[in-house]
């Protein structure tokens, strides 16, 4: 099977749609990057938000649709309809079938369930519909609550990254995880997503 990343779903579950970004997303977005939290667990460093920063950023956001090489979406809280974050397969290795995966979620998107959700739905969609053999992250240390959504979402412990991210409160360990399309499949029917 031919790993096509030119399509562009929707993927709906019981919280969340995964769908291609939208113009009136842009305002939410930019309110996550700037978010201090979310700086620090996507292990970011701080910007200094002007305009040309708005211009360069509201201008790759604009282009997620246009990428043939990767997977950019929106997360849609259902309940509100609002941008709640994002889910991104990227990195695609085409020889050995795998790709990255990261996701970034605004404050209004956290301890809801909505991560666990959207991250069963992209993996599910990556093995189901785009063939793949393996879907890899990496997580830090500081993120307990990260790790545990991708542990129930399938993912397993790889190795340790040691002092992977300088902070200002010192160095932290990144650990490696990794599902595979074999694993997915071992999964029982309540922890995949349901791809419609």
């Amino acid at each position: 099977m031919a790993v096509d990343f030119s399509v562009k779903p929707i993927l709906t579950g019981d919280k969340v749609r995964l769908r291609p970004f939208a113009a009136g997303d842009f305002p939410a977005i930019r309110a996550a990057l700037l978010d201090p939290e979310v700086v620090r667990l996507t292990g970011s460093r701080p910007v200094t938000w002007d305009r040309e920063t708005e211009e360069r950023t509201r201008d790759w956001y604009d282009t997620r649709g246009a990428q043939d090489d990767r997977l950019d979406l929106a997360v849609e809280d259902r309940a509100t309809g609002g941008w709640a974050g994002e889910v991104v397969l990227n990195q695609f290795d085409p020889d050995n079938s795998s790709c990255n995966f990261r996701v970034m979620f605004g404050p209004g998107g956290r301890d809801r369930g909505l991560g666990t959700e959207a991250v069963r739905l992209t993996v599910g969609y990556g093995f189901a519909r785009l063939g793949l053999h393996r879907i890899a992250l990496e997580v830090y240390d500081f993120n307990p609550r990260a790790r545990r959504v991708y542990e129930k979402a399938g993912f397993v412990a790889e190795g340790v990254l040691r002092d992977a991210l300088r902070t200002p409160e010192g160095w932290v360990d990144a650990t490696v995880m990794a599902i595979l399309a074999d694993d997915w499949r071992a999964l029982p029917e309540e922890r995949r997503a349901r791809l419609g």
